[in-house]
């Protein structure tokens, strides 16, 4: 079923107000995300907290349950989180409890600054090495090479990323997820920029854990995010400073951790950001995640044709199948003074640099590249007026 565009700008209060270019950065709430965050806040003001949490108990277990459908997971096995780095850290810094000197981490090139850094601290930390596996011709990840990485001795976990930050790529996560299982290597799937824009279903990519984001392409506000662990990898995984939300102290000595995924979150939830979380998945799932990703596919593909005619414009996205997000450079302009001026003109992208991607970007001699994301809520007639400020733009420099 197509898409009903006009009634999803209706609902977006900041439509009308610029171009906006940049979700995958953060996109716009809707107005029914809004209304629950502040009805929930209204709620709070009156009850107090405490008692209002108690009050919604129903509600986020609602909440809970979409997320899992729009995962096809159990609600059982979903945690929520701050962000998506928040559950990230949080699960691989479980599965590094199990690993020591010697051990081996396979990752991709498409992996994310934050997650680069956590990663070279638990290394530094255990004594674990980090094995980067090589993308293929077309700029993915290398199943070839994935299986020679995962057959070497001591492998314990693999961290790879459906699609990064800094590129239209879709790493062939489903495929991945296989080789993952067949060797018998816990897999982290980071889908921080995936989840809202592609179907992202965990029995499909067989993957041990999960991370999201909520302000991205789910359209929830900042502040939210979720974390997925398969139900049989839950209970050989502990948190490393696990609260009273996680766990119960049982004893003086003695404290029993949650049986199920809400042993990775926290006591301290912003649950109004939640209720507006849940409001955006909801409204992913009444529109359909397949007809989103074929509208979100038609719109990237028109604007990187369009950038393609702008002279000095070169689009950098790689990959032989692509998302959302465009990226591209103009000849004799730094990438930060194009979304500068494009701002200027009231459209609204972002730049990604190699302090976020730098095995990717770095290799490819790319200092920075602008990034344009698109979501199904923009039109056509925007990537024409963008496309005309940036031609513009350039121009006049």
């Amino acid at each position: 079923m197509p898409l009903d565009l006009d009634r999803l700008r209706r609902d977006c209060p900041g439509a009308t107000d610029h171009i906006h270019l940049n979700h995958a950065g953060a996109s716009l709430l809707s107005g029914a995300v809004l209304q629950a965050m502040t009805g929930y806040l209204a709620d709070e003001a009156r009850r107090g907290g405490y008692r209002q949490a108690r009050h919604a108990a129903p509600r986020v277990a609602e909440i809970r349950s979409a997320i899992a459908r729009l995962i096809r997971a159990h609600p059982d096995e979903i945690a929520f989180t701050t962000s998506a780095t928040d559950g990230w850290n949080t699960v691989v810094t479980a599965f590094f409890a199990k690993l020591g000197p010697g051990s081996r981490v396979v990752v991709d090139r498409a992996l994310y600054g934050s997650h680069a850094i956590s990663l070279l601290r638990l290394c530094a930390w255990t004594g674990a090495q980090l094995v980067p596996v090589d993308s293929d011709a077309a700029g993915a990840l290398d199943l070839d090479a994935l299986d020679r990485a995962l057959a070497l001795p001591g492998v314990g976990l693999a961290c790879l990323t459906h699609m990064p930050t800094s590129s239209g790529l879709v790493n062939p996560i489903e495929a991945a997820g296989a080789r993952c299982r067949q060797a018998g290597v816990p897999l982290v799937v980071d889908a921080c920029q995936s989840v809202g824009q592609w179907p992202v279903f965990v029995d499909r990519i067989g993957c041990d854990a999960l991370t999201a984001t909520g302000r991205k392409y789910l359209r929830g506000p900042r502040g939210t995010g979720f974390l997925y662990v398969r139900r049989d990898a839950i209970a050989g995984l502990e948190p490393a400073t696990p609260d009273l939300r996680g766990a119960s102290w049982t004893g003086d000595t003695a404290y029993t951790l949650a049986p199920d995924a809400r042993r990775f979150e926290r006591w301290e939830l912003d649950l109004a950001a939640v209720h507006g979380l849940g409001v955006a998945v909801e409204t992913a799932l009444d529109c359909g995640i397949l007809a989103i990703r074929h509208r979100v596919g038609e719109l990237a593909a028109g604007l990187r044709a369009r950038l393609a005619r702008v002279p000095g414009v070169v689009v950098r996205d790689r990959g032989p199948v692509l998302s959302g997000i465009t990226t591209f450079t103009v000849e004799g302009w730094e990438a930060e003074a194009v979304a500068a001026g494009l701002e200027a003109a009231g459209v609204a992208v972002s730049v990604s640099r190699p302090t976020s991607a730098r095995w990717d970007l770095a290799p490819r001699g790319l200092p920075a590249v602008v990034r344009a994301s698109v979501h199904a809520i923009n039109t056509e007639d925007e990537l024409d007026r963008a496309v005309a400020a940036l031609a513009a733009c350039t121009a006049a420099g």
